[in-house]
């Protein structure tokens, strides 16, 4: 059996091709078997509302990529053009892995992969921000 595994908690919802499925009590695992299948847990999913900040605008890109709401082709340009931009910021070796990998998986067209270490970088500029603010 081969294709993308989630493994949902209960009541967790979870965005695939536009349509949002809620699982039940019990801890459940699901397969998906089409390939190229747009799928975002709705627990990572950031709200337009909150898109602050430069990084949250990249992971927001890809979001949309996800949700099937944006062309998978320019939404891919943008999100590589976002990873680019942050790497002009983030010039720490642990923040440049992450981008490293985050821009590998979306050039392999792996966007939640990219998402997920987009994401890791949230915390960084968080703390980035609110050091220029003091």
């Amino acid at each position: 059996m081969s294709g993308l595994v989630i493994k949902l908690a209960p009541n967790e919802r979870v965005l695939i091709n536009g349509a949002v499925v809620e699982n039940g009590d019990r801890r459940s695992r699901i397969s998906i078997m089409t390939p190229n299948a747009h799928v975002l847990r709705l627990k990572d999913a950031i709200h337009p509302e909150a898109v602050r900040t430069p990084t949250a605008r990249v992971c927001y890109v890809a979001q949309l990529i996800l949700s099937g709401d944006a062309d998978p082709e320019e939404g891919q340009r943008q999100l590589l053009r976002g990873i680019e931009q942050l790497t002009q910021v983030f010039d720490d070796r642990d923040s440049r892995t992450l981008l490293t990998a985050a821009s590998d998986h979306a050039i392999a067209g792996n966007v939640y992969q990219a998402l997920r270490k987009l994401r890791d970088l949230l915390p960084r500029e968080a703390r980035l921000m609110a050091s220029r603010v003091q």
